[in-house]
């Protein structure tokens, strides 16, 4: 397969990754199975670990790591998640791509490699506080597509708050790649957060304000 990333494209995120402080683990679980973008993305991620040292990707069979792909929670193919390394010691943010990050979303992919890599969700005080007095998961689903230039605005938010809590984890979801999660939350337009399976929706590209609100409302019910 011919490489994704033409050379402007891989010199400007090499550039990005050069302050890249703590090691990143991307681990792929991928499938036999009727994808059709299986092959690409792990091509895409292939290239992307190799643009730093501190950038190491694995990559698993969905159908055969039954015990892997619970312990992530995560239920359907292609995913991937983005971990961090402390030692030997993975730590899971609860940050997941469902689908290939192409178009604008490959700038979701590498922001989300270098936030995780610094620690630091680079939230406001306010928020930061609002995550951490949370006492109930939330989940959030944000369906995208890669000729959307709102969407990335909107997955690494979600990404943010995930990689801030705990009890947050945020799932980037390619909609034309998974149309019947997309058929069950009513997308009709990206990007589209839905918050604890439908408990709260948001439609556009918000503030953190906006979303704790919305997040606060879906908790509520």
């Amino acid at each position: 397969m011919d490489k994704l990333l033409d050379n402007k494209i891989l010199e400007q995120v090499v550039d990005f990754f050069s302050d890249l402080k703590n090691p990143v683990e991307i681990i792929y679980f991928s499938s036999k199975n009727d994808c059709q973008y299986c092959d690409e993305i792990g091509s895409l991620l292939t290239e992307v670990s190799g643009l730093s040292d501190l950038i190491h990707l694995q990559i698993k069979d969905y159908e055969e790591h039954v015990e892997e792909r619970n312990q992530f929670g995560v239920k359907a193919a292609p995913v991937f998640i983005i971990v961090s390394k402390q030692g030997n010691q993975v730590v899971d943010h609860g940050i997941r791509y469902y689908g290939l990050p192409s178009g604008h979303e490959f700038s979701s992919l590498i922001n989300d490699i270098r936030l995780v890599s610094h620690g630091d969700s680079g939230l406001t005080p306010e928020t930061r506080k609002f995550l951490a007095d949370l006492k109930q998961p939330v989940h959030m689903q944000v369906f995208v597509t890669p000729t959307c230039p709102y969407c990335p605005q909107a997955v690494v938010l979600a990404h943010q708050m995930a990689l801030e809590s705990p009890l947050v984890t945020a799932d980037m979801v390619e909609a034309m790649e998974f149309p019947e999660l997309s058929a069950q939350f009513n997308v009709s337009g990206v990007p589209q957060t839905t918050i604890n399976l439908g408990a709260g929706t948001v439609v556009g590209a918000v503030h953190e304000h906006q979303l704790i609100e919305k997040i606060q409302a879906a908790l509520a019910i």
